[in-house]
């Protein structure tokens, strides 16, 4: 039984140095009232365990002494006497519970206090924080937007110039195609003024 005990303040203990853990990775709150803090945890914690070890306790010590008192001349007295006892007994524990509870509350709205004045202190830093990573943010997608901005302005440059390269070199063939023409019908008058005078002299 002394080691449930035990084992349940341990569990109590961790799960109580929980939200402490927290606190302390926010760097909020000074060492000393951390250790402070965890003092009246585990002070809480023992109470806690005390008080069920009390009324487990308690509790077998009633079920003997009833069994005893079976054999005894007066049974209802000595029962009655060993369940006085046992109220005795379990207002104690119950004491010490209400009280390990209430140190265990105390403590944690200690803490919560604590981690809401750190909140509040901490909100203009946040906020700007916040502001600064809009800034990048929107900084980032500017940026991108640009760069998308100049690929295309880019591209469409050099579809312009393509276009344009296009357009002098059709204008370049249509120029050879006109001088070749020119040539053409230049030999075709020479050969025919040729024919022309050669029928002449006949």
């Amino acid at each position: 039984m002394e080691n449930r005990s035990l084992s349940v303040v341990a569990g109590l203990i961790v799960l109580l140095a929980l939200p402490f853990a927290a606190l302390a990775a926010d760097g909020a709150v000074s060492a000393e009232q951390q250790a402070a803090w965890q003092v009246r945890l585990d002070k809480a914690a023992a109470l806690q365990a005390e008080s069920r070890a009390r009324q487990d306790e308690a509790d077998e010590l009633l079920a003997r002494k009833n069994t005893e008192c079976a054999t005894k001349f007066l049974i209802n007295d000595c029962r009655n006497a060993a369940a006085k006892e046992h109220l005795k007994t379990t207002r104690e524990a119950r004491r010490l519970e209400i009280d390990g509870r209430a140190m265990e509350r105390e403590v944690k709205r200690e803490q919560l206090s604590d981690r809401n004045r750190v909140q509040v202190e901490d909100a203009p830093r946040r906020a700007a924080d916040l502001e600064l990573r809009q800034a990048e943010s929107m900084n980032a997608r500017q940026s991108a937007e640009d760069k998308i901005a100049a690929a295309r302005a880019a591209k469409a440059a050099k579809a312009a110039e393509g276009e344009k390269r296009k357009l002098a070199e059709a204008e370049k063939q249509r120029k050879k195609q006109a001088d070749h023409d020119a040539r053409v019908a230049q030999k075709v008058r020479e050969a025919e003024q040729r024919a022309a005078q050669t029928a002449e002299q006949k």
